[in-house]
């Protein structure tokens, strides 16, 4: 079984002809997910979240399963927005910076904690707002949400991979 390696990156900030777009040829020989694989990802990953956060949130932060709920489930909407979105973009950006949607310890790192700030920006203002709570008031319940998922998306995410892998592309200039 053949393997898709890539023969050779762009150099960062590459321009010109020679720098091929993320929708020339480099998209079609590079393996991405398929819209409905993006989709079973992100309900996947929020279901399984939901059955240990209303419960948990529940308990630690003293407030009733159902407004535990309303404050998961709101977040889990919002993020899976966000997740579609970012996980969109930022495969977009890996395509046409290094040919490849392969994501290295590293990158997977780095993909988490971008991806965790960017929704902590929309989540404390409506936790804030849900709870009758201040900005500072609303932190420790986010903040918390945010640790639980930057371990989870981590783990869930490496998962996901191993689970449903990527199609796998024959090099064409493999021997």
């Amino acid at each position: 079984m053949s393997t898709y390696v890539p023969t050779h990156a762009p150099a960062l900030g590459a321009t010109g002809p020679a720098a091929p777009s993320a929708t020339s040829a480099v998209q079609g020989s590079v393996p991405t997910r398929s819209r409905m694989d993006r989709l079973r990802h992100v309900v996947l990953f929020e279901l399984f979240a939901l059955a240990t956060t209303i419960p948990a949130g529940s308990a630690l932060f003293d407030l009733h399963e159902s407004a535990m709920g309303v404050i998961g489930i709101g977040s889990a909407i919002t993020a899976m927005v966000w997740n579609y979105l970012y996980n969109l973009a930022f495969d977009r950006v890996m395509v046409r910076l290094y040919r490849t949607t392969h994501k290295t310890m590293r990158v997977r790192m780095v993909h988490t904690v971008v991806f965790e700030a960017g929704l902590q920006l929309v989540l404390v203002p409506g936790i804030a707002l849900y709870t009758h709570a201040s900005m500072l008031g609303a932190l420790p319940l986010s903040l918390s949400l945010a640790l639980f998922y930057l371990v989870y998306a981590f783990v869930f995410n490496m998962a996901y991979d191993r689970v449903f892998p990527l199609p796998h592309k024959a090099n064409p200039h493999a021997r």
